[in-house]
């Protein structure tokens, strides 16, 4: 145990912390606003690995990263929107409609690329993201190798998580997204069109998992995979909740589990053979696992989470 603690302390496990907490932090910021909005969307698990497939595959046919990105993005937020269209417009139940876009999209994520790459003995590869130092600020000790020598879209999530305190506290369009999730009924009457602002809550939700999907194809593993995304989209709902819907908690919860994840990982290495590498593998999902029953207990969802709005029915 003693080599786990001294691995703790190098700047290389902080790293590894906010490397792993980056598509934690997109895929939770998606679901945040979503569930702000009053839309539980638990078709993310199946969003981020069709766009996960399908950006790994623009990337790899094309050769820029960048339209791989972007293909991602596209494929998050149309997912989004066919969530929208299922809660929003025919006012359907959530929970079935988000568990028929996972297994939609998991499916097609599957389909799609057996079409494209076929049946290969070494799956097809990508030359990812690099890292890049920021000048000045990656010579800082500790923190500058650590926080400022990263992937481009671990700056981006970096800056996603102050720009959503934002838009959500700051701006009359997140005004809009609480009150929609709070008194649907109240923000009708103020002249807030409820359900097209459900729908660009869950279609930007969309784009940030699909932003999170990209980030483990593109920069974390440079592959696609079929277990790829392992559960991060349950996770990431686990995380809204024990970050009680707010922006800086939730990034805050994902960097907790971040923290579990590498510390486990840390534990694999350091040679305790004597232990079942399963046993390490389970640590980040018991961790949430306890924090959910923790933090459930005093949480305070958005009043009309999951409650279709009918502007006919009084």
């Amino acid at each position: 145990m003693s080599a786990v603690f001294e691995q703790i302390f190098q700047v290389g496990f902080l790293a590894a912390i906010i490397r792993i907490a980056t598509p934690l932090a997109f895929a939770t910021l998606g679901e945040m606003f979503s569930e702000r909005a009053g839309v539980l969307n638990l078709g993310i698990e199946g969003i981020m690995l069709l766009s996960a497939m399908t950006g790994f595959t623009a990337a790899s046919l094309s050769g820029s990263l960048w339209l791989g990105i972007l293909a991602a993005v596209l494929t998050g937020m149309l997912m989004g929107a066919l969530h929208a269209l299922f809660t929003v417009a025919l006012g359907l139940s959530q929970h079935v409609c988000g568990i028929g876009v996972t297994l939609f999209s998991s499916g097609l994520a599957y389909f799609l690329y057996r079409l494209i790459f076929g049946q290969q003995s070494v799956p097809p590869s990508i030359k990812g993201f690099q890292t890049l130092p920021i000048p000045l600020l990656s010579d800082i000790p500790v923190l500058g190798p650590a926080v400022f020598n990263q992937f481009a879209l671990v700056y981006m999530a970096i800056i996603a998580i102050p720009l959503a305190a934002f838009v959500l506290y700051r701006t009359p369009w997140g005004l809009s997204v609480r009150m929609v999730g709070e008194n649907p009924r109240a923000a009708d009457s103020a002249g807030v069109s409820v359900i097209a602002t459900r729908f660009q809550a869950v279609i930007l939700g969309g784009a940030l998992m699909g932003l999170a999907g990209a980030f483990l194809t593109m920069a974390q593993f440079n592959a696609f995979t079929f277990g790829v995304v392992s559960g991060r989209g349950w996770v990431a709902i686990a995380l809204v909740v024990f970050g009680r819907w707010d922006p800086w908690r939730s990034a805050g919860a994902a960097l907790l589990f971040a923290f579990v994840d590498a510390l486990q990982l840390r534990m694999q290495a350091s040679g305790l053979g004597h232990i079942p590498y399963e046993a390490f593998l389970m640590l980040p999902f018991i961790f949430t696992i306890v924090a959910m029953a923790v933090m459930s207990r005093n949480a305070v969802a958005p009043s009309a989470l999951l409650k279709p709005f009918r502007r006919e029915e009084r």
